[in-house]
């Protein structure tokens, strides 16, 4: 599986942003989705995971009720949403796949990893 993430960028604190990640492959429904970020001299922390259905869906504390994961099988894509951003939440998102049948937030238990897309907030 190769992935692509998109849709980085900067914004103000307060604004929104949705990112992508468009995977290759047949398979895609058969793996759980997962986004991470690193910021700067900091460890890669979990933020969100979807299960292949997309009916499972899992949040970091620091992002729930303002980031939405979900997923288009048909398109091969699965997205994060990004309400009301904080400059805290600035890093490099990555999206990842796992053929893991337990949804998980160990970084350690994905398999693929896209290449990252920066996302900045400003305050």
């Amino acid at each position: 599986v190769q992935l692509q993430a998109s849709g980085g960028g900067l914004v103000q604190a307060g604004d929104s942003l949705r990112l992508s990640c468009a995977a290759s492959g047949r398979t895609f429904r058969t793996y759980i989705m997962g986004w991470f970020r690193q910021a700067p001299g900091k460890e890669r922390e979990f933020v969100a995971h979807v299960s292949g259905s997309g009916s499972i869906t899992n949040y970091a504390d620091s992002v729930k009720g303002r980031f939405t994961i979900s997923r288009d099988n048909a398109k091969n894509t699965v997205y994060l949403q990004m309400n009301s951003l904080k400059p805290e939440d600035t890093a490099v998102y990555y999206c990842a796949a796992t053929s893991l049948g337990t949804p998980t937030r160990y970084r350690h238990d994905y398999d693929y990893w896209g290449q990252g897309t920066l996302v900045t907030v400003s305050s």
